[in-house]
């Protein structure tokens, strides 16, 4: 029998406070997703998550809550607090004033502006701090922001639902879900958690993908539609230019037709143009720079195989998950990848496998990648 390390307290009150930020997820950019409890004689007495930017602060919302018992009582956070001017004061400064005696974070904040400013505010007015528990799940919870900092492009997350020999749609017959109820739903929990989510022209043609994220409750943070789509070819009467609420991206070649421009403008997209490195095959680091310009600091990538296979072949990619039916479809079917070019076991991308799980009849396979 192995013996199963026990929590610890910190860790405990670190875990309930990364299930708050998780509720955020996908709402606070170009801010972190944080969540923050104040615990006092082993009894939670505040608890908080930051909504979105521009709102209080995950330590705000808890000290609020938390009142007067905040004063001797320890603070629990995913992430470090903040010691700077920005849209809001700063956290550092409330914590004093609130008297907290102990501050636990997750993880130390990658921004230049942070970057264990607020832990040396905080320590020398004398509270102590702890950094570092549970850094893996608060680390995992901020990957766009982390990757958005140290790379200054967005997070490029690659999505793909696939039969048990790597393939995506049969060769012949109506194209249907290869996976099942469960998987889909965990596809569309994907969604919700990113800022973007982005298709090839090609996937836009032969589906006509809406491009929202299906849940059942009740508000759900809608994603932007993105497409890939070097001569503007997107019929202006596609599902994903049907939604108001959520403005899709265009991103076309700088010699796109201006009239199909024109038209797709009127039907309510930003078209953003973008250098191509091919004829009819655009840069995309490129298009990844115009996205961070239009504020997605997250990106789901869904299709099809050649969009897939250049973000691949580019390094782009910095985690993926791949849903697994157990059906094969054969050499004629469509391959998950394609055109990624001859590679060997050297060159070949490779990722680190971070988790494992099956959903229904299906599994869920999710590899960080590391991309450039």
């Amino acid at each position: 029998m192995t013996a199963t390390r026990p929590v610890s307290t910190d860790e405990h009150w670190m875990k309930r406070a990364a299930a708050l930020a998780r509720r955020a997820e996908g709402q606070t950019t170009p801010n972190p997703p944080v969540g923050a409890i104040v615990v006092k004689d082993g009894i939670m007495r505040g608890a908080g998550f930051h909504h979105r930017a521009g709102e209080a602060h995950a330590e705000v919302i808890a000290l609020a809550a938390a009142g007067s018992e905040a004063i001797g009582a320890d603070l629990y956070v995913t992430l470090e607090p903040c010691a700077h001017y920005g849209r809001t004061p700063p956290c550092a400064g409330t914590i004093v004033d609130a008297g907290i005696r102990r501050v636990v974070a997750g993880m130390q904040d990658p921004n230049p502006l942070v970057n264990g400013k607020g832990f040396a505010f905080l320590t020398h007015a004398g509270i102590e701090v702890h950094s570092g528990v549970l850094a893996s799940v608060c680390g995992r919870l901020i990957e766009p922001y982390v990757v958005a900092m140290a790379k200054g492009r967005p997070y490029v997350h690659l999505k793909l639902a696939m039969s048990a020999d790597g393939r995506i749609a049969p060769a012949t017959g109506p194209a249907r879900w290869i996976t099942g109820r469960a998987a889909r739903r965990h596809a569309h929990r994907l969604r919700a958690r990113m800022d973007a989510v982005l298709v090839g022209i090609g996937t836009v043609q032969a589906d006509d993908p809406a491009l929202t994220a299906r849940l059942r409750k009740g508000h759900v943070a809608q994603p932007r539609p993105v497409v890939l789509d070097a001569e503007a070819r997107t019929p202006p009467e596609a599902r994903l230019l049907a939604d108001s609420a959520r403005t899709p991206i265009i991103l076309c070649g700088e010699n796109a037709p201006a009239d199909r421009i024109r038209t797709l403008e009127s039907a309510g997209a930003r078209v953003v143009p973008v250098a191509e490195r091919l004829p009819g095959l655009l840069n995309l680091s490129g298009a990844l720079d115009a996205l961070r310009r239009e504020g997605i600091q997250s990106v789901l990538v869904e299709g099809g195989a050649r969009v897939a296979a250049a973000f691949l072949a580019a390094g782009l990619v910095d985690r993926a998950t791949l849903f697994l039916a157990p059906v094969f479809l054969g050499d004629e079917a469509v391959a998950s990848v394609h055109n990624l070019g001859s590679v060997d076991l050297i060159s070949a991308p490779r990722g680190r496998l971070t988790a494992a799980r099956r959903l229904g009849s299906d599994a869920a396979i999710e590899m960080e990648l590391g991309g450039r």
